[in-house]
Formats: C-alpha cells, structure tokens, sequence
C-alpha cells in the first residue's frame, strides 16, 4: 500500500512508502493549494465566457432516427410548413349548442383575440374545419398555429397570455380550456431544486462527522463542481441535441456525485489523521487509497453513461453527454480541489464541533452485523433474492408509451382540454394520425383508411401550395395510449399503404404525436440489449482490473441487475395509479416512457457499482494484508457500513427532489431512482453482497494466473510497500 501501518507500538505514526501518481497529485495541490482554487475559479470564468458566446438551447427531438415517422415529420416540414410547427388546441365546452348565434360571436371573439397574440401565426375556423364541432353539438375544438416548431421556443410569457385570454373568455356555461405541449410546460413546476438537495445533504454531513469543517469540505466540492459544469451545459447544447430536463439531472447527479466521493476521503482522512499522519502525508494516504476508489467509482458511472451514445437517439446523446460532464468535472475536483482544500483546513478538520456530537463512532455495531450476516449467509442471499423478485414483480405488466396531457395533474388546463376533448369526440382525437403521401394516391388512401378497422374518421386530402405532396389526418377509435391505436398504426404501415400505392411508386408515411411515440418506444426497446450488455461487460472489465478477481465482477453484475430490476417493479407499480402513484402525484394509470428505464439503467448500474467499489476497496485492503476473507467481508462491512448508508441518503434526497414535478416522465426518474438507492444500500449492499461473498470464500479473490499477469494493476486498494 502506499501507506502502510507498520509501527511497532500504537504511539509510533505510520511508515511512508513511496507515493503513487494520485498521491503525488494530491501533495502538490496541497502545497500549492492557492494555485489550485485560482486554476478553478479561472476554469470557471473561462467557461462561463465560453458559453455565453456559443452556448446553445436546450431542445430536443424525440423521433427515432430513420423511423416512418420521422419520414413523415421531414417531409411536412419541408412540404407543410405551415403545419410542422407547433399547435395550441383551443377546447370550447358550452352548456347551449356552440353553433348558438350568442356562443358562436363569443368564441369568434375569443379566436380573434388569440390571433393577435405573439408566435399565432393562424388559426382554424372549427366551423368550417370538419371536426370542428362535437356531434353532441357542445364541444368545440379548434387549433392555432404557431410560428415555433419546437413547443420549447415558445416563450412561457406569450404561452401565459394566451391561458389568461382563455380563462378571461370563460363564463358559468361556457368552459374555455387550452391543450398541447406548449401549454403543459408553460403549466409545470421546476424539475428538481439543488438548493433543497444541498440544504438535505449538509444536515446529513453534520450528523454523519459532528463538525462543521468536516462537513462543509464534501459540500464545497459539490459547489464548485456544480459551478463549473452547470456553465459547461450550454456549450454542449451549442454541438448536441439536449433536453429541458437534462442539465437538471446532470446538477444533481454532480452534486450528489461530489458529496458522496469528497464524503469517502474526509473520511479516510480523519482515519489516518488519528493514525498519526500530519495532515500533508494524510493527504496523500487519503489519495492513494479513497482517491483511487474514487476514481474507478467515476469510471463506471462514465462507462454507464456511454452506454446511452448506443442508443443511436439524438435526445440520449446529449443527457449522456451533460451528465458525463458533469461527473468528469465532480472528477477532477475529486483529485486536485479536495487535496487543495485540505491544505487549508486539513489541520482542523475535526473543529466547530457541534454540541452532544460524539468524537468517534466505534464500529461495534457494524463489526456485529457483518457477524450475523456470515452466521445466516445462505438465509441473507435467499430472502435477499426473494425480496428483490418480489419488488420486481409488477414490471412484467407495465405499460410502455408516452404520458401525455390525460396524466398531467386534475386541475391544470391541458388535463381539462384532454379530457373534455375525449368525452366529446371521442378518445382517439386527442391523437391524430397525420399521413403524408403523394397526391396521386391520396383519394384511395382516404376511402381506404375509412374503412379501416379503428379508424373514427378521416379528413378531407389537402394539398400543399406546389401540389406535390397531400397530407390526410387521420382519426383513430382509442386513445393515444391504447395498445390498439399502436395496432391501427401497424395495420396502416403493413397493409393499407402497401394496398394503395401498390404499382404507382408512390409513397405514403404515417407520422403525428402517436405515431412518433410508437416508433421511438419501439426503437429504444430494439437497442435495449446493446445498452445492458455493453455496460455491465465494461463495468464488469473494471472491476476485475480493480480487485484482481473473476467472481466479484460476476456477482456484482447480477445483484446490481436485480436491484435495478426491483426498482422498475417499484416503478411499475406507482404508475397503475394506486395509493403509491397517489402518493407522489399520480392518479390515472400511466404508461411508463421507455426512455425511463434506460435513463435509470444507466445512471443507476453506474451508481450501484460505486457503492460496491466503496466496500470491496476497504474488503480487498483487509484481504491483501490478512489472507482471511471472512475477517475482510466483515471489517470491509464495518469501515464503510456509515459511509455508504449516508452517501446513499444524500443521493436518495437529491433524487427525490424530481418528484415534487409535473412533468411525469421526471416524477417518475426521480422516484425511480431513489427507490432503487434505496433498495440497492440496504437489501444489496448491506445484505447480498457480504452474504454472497462469505458463500464463495477465498474463491472470491481468484483471478486465473495467465490473467494475473496480463491485466494492468489498478490498486485500488493502494499499493504494497515494495512496489
């Protein structure tokens, strides 16, 4: 190792052996301290420039590449200007028939006043349009166009007066709602607050180490990694495609990624600080052992968020990308800012103790725990697997699709522009089907799809201003999340496009809201295996360089797939709407996105594998230096037993401020992950994984001699004193 105790009585300080390149890193950041915080504050200006003259928005497309929906899209872009952009339902409920001379100049007085608001660009006349009007007679629907094509460069503002010029319009009798996706997110709340995630972490901290220094050092290494990669965001929107919630999801995870790394070394400093270390050498110590971890832990979240690039999704590419920013910055104030902090409050580490904190906790419990889990290791590994099955149970019937206005919350004006819409034409006309295709086969497509199974109607062709190109709109029966409209979708793609264009050459491509949420669903579902596959092998490669074994990977990759499974049962089970989903703000039956569980794949496989770096680094020191596995299982349990469970309830905090959103694909990520954080500190790490380890014994550390002496040495552990 790179310090080793080899004194000879307790009151002797440790002897030194030469220091690696992590550890000589820290020594010179802790020399030069006040080089490092100007290095970081010029990184910090210098990146804010940069981004305030490139950076980018934050939009993404959501179309899988190639799909027939995609096809579609670009063709009504290119031939239907006027009809790519976005759109605002306009949604009239009147108690009196709304072709009534009195509500008729109401609502043309309404629509007039809507045209002459910012980006409405035109407006339907729903008493000319079919389908304008309900066959009740009550329910009126017309849309305005918008001069944005993205609902996300619609300004919040201008979205605003357009709802006030709605809710003015309303009357008793005559009920004026607004629908769409600019709507829903002028609606939302914010994503998430790293404020209540900082604020939840420092109380943590404090109860974690009893001393305001101790705590405020994980918390300055979050701020500032925060800082800098929050900046850096926009520069990757500039080359990427990046979603709204993106940079939101990167600042918590950087956060949480910060605290719990920096939470890891303090710790390991104060251990060598009482073996007797002055601050500078237990810096280095710190370096060479924690920081090492540290750094493998980093990896495999990275490893993780690559897995996202195979996706092939532009909205993918860019998270993974804001996301991996983020952690290599939580990386690099890991190794360089930690050490330079520490330079300055090394010494005092233990001081503004607060009042009844203890000085030390003594590891008896944990050293306890990790007995009984040996005594009953066969009982811990079966009821372990049983829970983790049982949790994972509800996902086998999960609906996959895209939450739309029907599950956003009971009183906003998008849930009541969609569900009075269903009520009064029906479910299918909240979405559309719009076909593109070329004119000469348009006429039979429109008798064709009429007569098609699931089809509630079909508007007239229109053609556009060349006359190249016909686009028909195209009602289905079912709702946007029925499983039958995604039948509809197929019967019109295999049989009756092929019926009517067979012969002319001519092609036809079905597209709309629906039909590009099927194809994305489909797409994500296709490249799944690549994603899980190509993770846990490369986190399955880093972990063998690490601990210099072929059964630890082994396991780790199953107990980290049945935890992220027991938490999708979890996920699953919140979305049916019942007193779970109830109690984080869902009420309707959801379908759950796919892009979901990918997102939560990957962020969460890399995080397991953190947690489990944290404890087999500690068990593999023991192991190096004794040659006992049960004695390392156990002290490895012990020594990080506290450092896990309050890295885990950080995260679990940070995460959970997603919750609280509207939007209920970010609900869902936020509880998703908390759940499997949850999950994974307590039934994986505490139980399964000791459990597991004292079954296989020695045979944990085998690593077959050929590979022995192929594989690189990561020593995560540290290194041996005559290395």
């Amino acid at each position: 190792m790179t310090v080793t105790l080899t004194r000879a009585d307790e009151g002797q300080a440790p002897a030194l052996a030469r220091p690696g390149m992590l550890g000589r890193l820290g020594g010179l950041a802790f020399r030069r301290r006040g080089m490092v915080l100007l290095a970081w504050l010029a990184a910090l200006v210098v990146a804010f420039g940069l981004s305030s003259a490139f950076g980018g928005d934050f939009a993404a497309d959501y179309s899988a590449p190639g799909s027939d929906s995609k096809q579609a899209q670009d063709l009504l872009a290119q031939r239907f200007p006027a009809r790519a952009g976005d759109s605002v339902d306009v949604v009239v409920r009147a108690d009196a028939p709304v072709t009534d001379p009195a509500v008729r100049a109401e609502v043309t007085r309404l629509l007039a006043g809507l045209s002459g608001l910012p980006h409405v660009a035109a407006v339907d006349d729903p008493y000319a349009s079919p389908g304008g009007v309900s066959p009740d007679g009550r329910t009126l629907l017309a849309r305005l166009n918008l001069d944005v094509a993205n609902p996300v460069d619609m300004p919040v503002a201008d979205t605003e007066r357009l709802l006030g010029t709605a809710e003015a319009a309303s009357r008793p009798g005559l009920e004026v709602m607004l629908g769409g996706r600019a709507i829903q997110l002028a609606e939302e709340n914010d994503i998430g607050s790293e404020g209540i995630g900082l604020l939840v972490a420092a109380a943590i901290l404090l109860v974690m180490f009893g001393t305001v220094v101790a705590a405020g050092l994980p918390l300055g290494v979050a701020v500032a990694g925060l800082a800098v990669s929050g900046v850096l965001t926009g520069l990757v929107a500039a080359l990427l495609d990046v979603p709204d919630w993106a940079p939101v999801l990167a600042s918590m995870l950087g956060i949480a990624l910060g605290i719990d790394y920096a939470l890891l070394m303090v710790t390991r400093f104060r251990e060598w600080r009482a073996a007797g270390l002055d601050p500078e050498a237990a810096t280095v110590a710190t370096m060479d052992t924690a920081g090492r971890a540290v750094l493998v832990a980093g990896g495999t979240v990275m490893v993780s968020m690559l897995g996202l690039f195979a996706m092939g999704l532009s909205f993918m590419t860019g998270a993974a990308a804001v996301t991996m920013v983020a952690v290599f910055v939580v990386l690099a104030a890991a190794v360089t800012l930690f050490p330079a902090l520490l330079g300055y409050l090394g010494r005092w580490i233990d001081r503004l103790r607060l009042p009844m904190a203890r000085r030390r906790v003594a590891p008896s419990r944990g050293m306890e725990w990790g007995r009984r889990v040996r005594r009953h290791r066969v009982l811990a590994v079966l009821a372990g697997v049983a829970v983790l099955l049982a949790l994972a149970t509800p996902f086998l019937g999960v609906n996959f699709g895209f939450p739309d206005a029907g599950n956003d919350g009971a009183d906003t004006s998008s849930r009541r522009a969609y569900e009075t819409v269903s009520e009064g034409f029906g479910p299918g006309a909240n979405g559309p089907l719009l076909l593109v295709a070329d004119p000469v086969v348009a006429p039979r497509l429109a008798g064709d799809l009429s007569g098609t199974a699931g089809v509630a109607a079909v508007s007239p062709v229109r053609l556009n201003p060349a006359g190249d190109a016909a686009v028909l709109t195209v009602v289905p029966a079912t709702g946007p999340q029925d499983a039958a409209t995604e039948d509809l979708v197929r019967t019109i793609r295999d049989r009756v496009i092929p019926s009517a264009t067979a012969g002319t050459g001519a092609e036809a491509h079905v597209g709309g809201v629906t039909a590009t949420a099927i194809d994305t669903n489909t797409d994500i579902a296709k490249r799944l295996p690549l994603l899980i596959g190509g993770v846990v092998l490369l986190s399955m490669l880093l972990l063998m360089l690490a601990f210099r074994s072929v059964l630890i990977p082994l396991t780790a990759a199953a107990l980290n797939l049945l935890s992220v499974a027991a938490a999708y049962g979890v996920v699953a089970l919140a979305l049916e709407g019942g007193w779970l989903g109830q109690l984080i703000g869902i009420d309707t039956a959801t379908p759950l996105a796919a892009f979901v569980p990918v997102l939560m794949f990957a962020i969460l496989f890399g995080l397991s594998m953190d947690y489990e770096v944290f404890l087999l680094s500690r068990m593999r020191e023991t192991w190096a230096r004794t040659g006992d596995n049960a004695r390392a299982v156990t002290a490895g349990l012990a020594s990080t037993g506290r450092v896990i469970t309050a890295a885990a309830a950080i995260m679990i905090a940070v995460f959970a401020a997603f919750v609280p959103s509207s939007d209920v694909a970010v609900k869902v990520l936020g509880f998703g992950m908390a759940v499997a954080i949850l999950i994974d500190v307590t039934v994986v790490r505490m139980l399964l994984v000791p459990a597991t380890m004292h079954l296989l014994g020695r045979a944990n550390w085998w690593l077959p001699a050929p590979l022995e002496r192929h594989l690189p040495q990561l020593h995560v552990e540290g290194r041996p004193e005559n290395a």
